[in-house]
Formats: structure tokens, sequence, C-alpha cells
């Protein structure tokens, strides 16, 4: 845990062009970059939400009834979790696209000919007074697609939150 802790003391944003750019200007890069990332939140989601559930009633019927601690982690906390992981990971879309399109914008993404949103909005900066669509529409779909995924994930977190269903 204290590993994560060091992890989430960096901006992502900063940390992201760290790994890439050491790492090389590749998709696959990028990709991994962005894991290094964002892993440590689901990390911490997901050991608070295992703490928190460990003291269920049903929980520890489970441990009373001689369950092992793997069906009681299968059949109980995992299920009961997933459901908070799940909204954090579709309310992080938007954000882990944003990361990828501002590491391409930059250079640090995708290489051409790789088609990447960040590395159109970049080209297309050098023809933007003659043909401002070039920029334009890869930077609306950027935003379309964010506002999409938020939006799908607070309907997901209305959805699935217990208190907001009567």
């Amino acid at each position: 845990m204290r590993l994560m802790d060091i992890t989430l003391a960096f901006p992502p944003l900063i940390l992201a062009m760290a790994i890439a750019s050491f790492l090389g200007p590749d998709l696959n890069h990028v990709m991994l970059a962005i894991a290094v990332v964002h892993v440590p939140k689901y990390t911490r989601l997901a050991r608070g939400e295992a703490l928190a559930l460990r003291e269920q009633v049903y929980v520890l019927a489970a441990r009373s009834s001689g369950a092992s601690a793997w069906r009681i982690v299968t059949r109980h906390i995992m299920p009961n979790s997933l459901a908070s992981i799940l909204v954090v990971a579709t309310l992080d879309f938007g954000l882990v696209i944003l990361t990828a399109a501002s590491l391409g914008f930059i250079g640090i993404g995708a290489q051409p000919p790789t088609p990447e949103w960040g590395l159109m909005v970049a080209d297309g900066r050098k023809y933007v007074i003659d043909a401002p669509w070039l920029s334009s529409f890869p930077g609306l779909t950027i935003m379309i697609v964010v506002i999409a995924a938020n939006l799908f994930g607070d309907g997901l977190r209305d959805g699935l939150d217990p208190r907001l269903n009567g």
C-alpha cells in the first residue's frame, strides 16, 4: 500500500508523461504508463471495500460456519465490492482518454501511421487556418466521448447505489 500511496502522490499526467517518455513513444508504452498511473486508485478502493466488508454480518456468519477464506473472498467480498469499482472505472474512463490524447498530442504517444485523437489534433494544428476541421473534429470527438463516459458513470452510480433505490 505504501507504493500505491507514493504513486498517488504524483500528478497523474506528469507521471504518465515521465513513464511514457522513459519507455519511448509507442502506443503500448502509453497504455502501460496509464495503467501504472491509474492502478493505485483501484488498489486503494478495493482494499478499502474489502476492509469494510469483512466486518459485515454475512461475512462473519460465513466465517463462523467454517467457510474458507477463499470462499469468503469470492462469494461475499468480491461481488459486493465490484459495483463501486465498476462505477469508479466508468467515471475514470474519460480521464484515461484525456491522458492518452494528451500524450499523443505532445508526441510521446502513438506514432504515425497509428490513428490516435491527440495525434490528429496535433497534426491538424499545422493547417488550422486553411482546414480547421482537421483538428476540431478529433477534439470534439474527445469531448463527446469523455462527456458520454462521465454521464454513463453517473447513471451507473445512481443505478447501483442501494441508498438511492428506495
